[in-house]
């Protein structure tokens, strides 16, 4: 079933499509908010959160923007608030990167082919930075749906994008300097 489909029928009642919505995009959710808040419990909090707004709000959401989009901005504001809520804290043990759905082996591949060394590189970029990386290189957004996404003026987006990538390019210098062995 297409996701505009999902999106109307949910929308009107229908429970079973709106379980296969919420499941179509929750892998997506968790990954975009653990790239953005960089640990393992406070992405499932994070994307739990955003799965029961996506639920209580589904009937707001209008075809003027893309679904995801829509979902995306959820996901940051989630984010965000976390990151105002957040006290510093220690955490006590690494955790590997676990995937809620384990039926998209695209997705699990993905996810835990990325080096530790990007993800720990990520994690280190300011929040602003880190949500437009997470948005275009793994959630492919184009930088008008970042945009929109988090309601930023166009420039601002292109501005933090070549920013952070200069910021990736320092935090990783020692590793391309080693080179791959």
């Amino acid at each position: 079933m297409q996701e505009a489909d999902l999106i109307r029928k949910a929308q009107s009642g229908d429970h079973d499509a709106l379980v296969d919505l919420l499941r179509s995009i929750e892998t997506s959710v968790y990954r975009s908010a653990y790239y953005i808040l960089g640990n393992e419990q406070d992405a499932l909090d994070a994307s739990q959160e955003v799965l029961i707004r996506i639920y209580r709000k589904l009937d707001t959401y209008q075809e003027k923007a893309k679904f995801s989009t829509w979902v995306q901005r959820i996901v940051s504001n989630v984010c965000m608030d976390k990151f105002r809520a957040k006290k510093e804290t220690v955490s006590i043990d690494e955790h590997e990167l676990i995937i809620p759905d384990r039926n998209n082996v695209e997705d699990e591949i993905l996810l835990t082919g990325l080096s530790s060394d990007i993800q720990e590189a990520i994690g280190k970029l300011p929040k602003q930075y880190r949500m437009v990386v997470v948005l275009r290189y793994l959630e492919d957004f184009s930088y008008q749906e970042i945009a929109e996404a988090l309601e930023l003026p166009l420039n601002t987006v292109k501005s933090y994008l070549f920013r952070a990538r200069q910021q990736l390019q320092e935090l990783l210098y020692d590793y391309q300097k080693g080179g791959i062995g």
